[in-house]
């Protein structure tokens, strides 16, 4: 298998970290298995980065920075290469796409979705990079004459921390934005998933930005703390969950980096009677087998209303249980693995805490007899508000569904959440989708449909699911500066 991975060093056969355009491996020697999840047997071995290698890439970055050798390109220079890293990714896609399926183990037509929208998210910000403009005018106080602008410019050295269910695509929607604003980046992908990063940062070089400018440091909790910590760092755009974000947050105080963190979530799904309740069927279905529900925008939390609860559960089961489960290489799976056995042990204790808090597994719940981690959907019902399963992100192809007779009464359940990322609702009542939409307690609301992520559209959280937006123009505004020039 490593002869097929592009980025493993040839003479040692460990996928090297990536760093001033060249390729390096870890001063401790220390590696950690790269697994493929269908089979749990290794594919590679990644070199593990300690606070010698992120200072390294941090340094290099910064001295790109400080030359102005990528920020001091045209808009229109910045924009031709971004479009071309676009490209690239297409260009190279079958090799990106089977990385993905070695490495993450979903299923192939999710895999091309990722690498389909890594492209999509460096054409989107190329169109930016013409459009970073301040603001003019004169100044408002009384008896003053004098002229006054803004400037906008790029913030500094930025610290990339990704996560292990979208592995390429996660990367390139913050990688994208940063180069267009101008700066320089150090990006930490999942311990878990690195190959597709680093392919893609050899394309990104391939494509025209300086060595230097996009570093690849691969590691654990130590060398993410080190970005997280590095003073010469001045913002992190961070996906991934809530305890590591907490300890980001306390990291970044030295020098008071800006933060964006993209967390977890616990998402409700509510369907009405007026609704199409095929197509809710099949996106409550969908939020189990797509990525192996490994996603943090799942919605988990069912609640259909009591006069259609039952069929409703049974159309679920219809679907689900002729879902294909296998290999990613078999073009007509629909469900691969979950990423990890450590994963996989963690969504089979949620899964009977809730069998044992008196909740009943409707279907599934127990792995499927084969090598590598997988798990069946699994649909939980009876559950109640108070039990770990609908209070905990399980992160795995598991869903909970109860019924409810009113909205109004159920709105403070649906907000009881700590977390407050997705939400979803299915009816065809305009008065009851407002009311839901103005109600609930969540950055992303999706109306008769099961969910879409949109590049032109902010993506954010409410409460623990994080603070900040990335995509759209407020996800570039984030690795910008405003500067204020008074001049008579």
């Amino acid at each position: 298998m490593l002869d097929k991975i592009s980025v493993v060093d040839d003479q040692n056969g460990i996928l090297p970290m990536w760093i001033g355009g060249r390729k390096v491996l870890a001063a401790s020697g220390k590696t950690v298995d790269i697994v493929n999840p269908a089979s749990g047997e290794p594919i590679a071995q990644s070199s593990v980065a300690g606070h010698a290698e992120v200072d390294m890439a941090v340094a290099t970055a910064s001295a790109t920075f400080e030359s102005r050798i990528w920020r001091s390109k045209t808009a229109d220079e910045k924009a031709r290469i971004l479009w071309r890293i676009a490209d690239l990714v297409e260009l190279h896609g079958a090799e990106l796409l089977e990385m993905e399926i070695s490495n993450l183990g979903s299923a192939r037509y999710f895999c091309q979705y990722l690498v389909t929208k890594a492209a999509e998210s460096f054409r989107y910000y190329a169109g930016w990079t013409s459009k970073i403009t301040g603001q003019a005018g004169d100044v408002s106080s009384s008896g003053v004459r004098m002229f006054a602008h803004t400037r906008k410019q790029p913030i500094g050295v930025v610290g990339l921390i990704t996560p292990w269910n979208f592995p390429l695509m996660a990367a390139a929607w913050k990688i994208a934005p940063a180069l267009a604003a101008g700066c320089s980046i150090v990006l930490k992908p999942a311990l878990e998933t690195p190959l597709s990063t680093l392919r893609l940062a050899e394309l990104i070089e391939e494509a025209g930005v300086p060595a230097g400018v996009v570093n690849i440091v691969t590691g654990d909790a130590e060398a993410g703390a080190a970005i997280a910590a590095h003073p010469l760092i001045r913002k992190i755009s961070f996906t991934g969950s809530g305890v590591t974000a907490k300890k980001v947050v306390e990291a970044s105080a030295g020098n008071l980096k800006r933060l964006t963190l993209e967390l977890g979530g616990k998402s409700p799904l509510v369907i009405f009677p007026d609704a199409d309740l095929e197509k809710a069927a099949q996106a409550a279905a969908s939020v189990m087998f797509v990525n192996s529900g490994q996603a943090c925008v799942a919605g988990t939390r069912l609640y259909i209303h009591s006069s259609i609860y039952d069929e409703v559960v049974e159309r679920i089961k219809a679907v689900i249980q002729h879902i294909k489960i296998g290999d990613a290489k078999d073009a007509d799976t629909m469900m691969g693995p979950l990423v990890s056995q450590r994963h996989l042990n963690r969504v089979l204790e949620l899964v009977e805490s809730g069998r044992a808090q008196g909740a009943t597994i409707a279907f599934g719940g127990e792995p499927v007899n084969r090598p590598g981690y997988f798990l069946p959907p699994t649909l939980i019902t009876g559950a109640t508000r108070d039990m770990r399963v609908m209070q905990e992100e399980i992160f795995g192809p598991v869903v909970c569904a109860q019924p409810f007779d009113d909205l109004d009464a159920l709105m403070p359940e649906l907000n009881a959440s700590e977390y407050g990322l997705a939400s979803y609702i299915w009816s065809q009542n305009t008065a009851t989708v407002e009311r839901f939409v103005e109600q609930i307690e969540a950055g992303n609301v999706y109306v008769n449909n099961g969910g879409y992520m949109d590049y032109g559209v902010p993506f954010g959280g409410f409460k623990q699911s994080g603070y900040g937006y990335e995509h759209g123009a407020v996800g570039l505004e984030a690795y910008l500066e405003t500067k204020a020039v008074f001049s008579c």
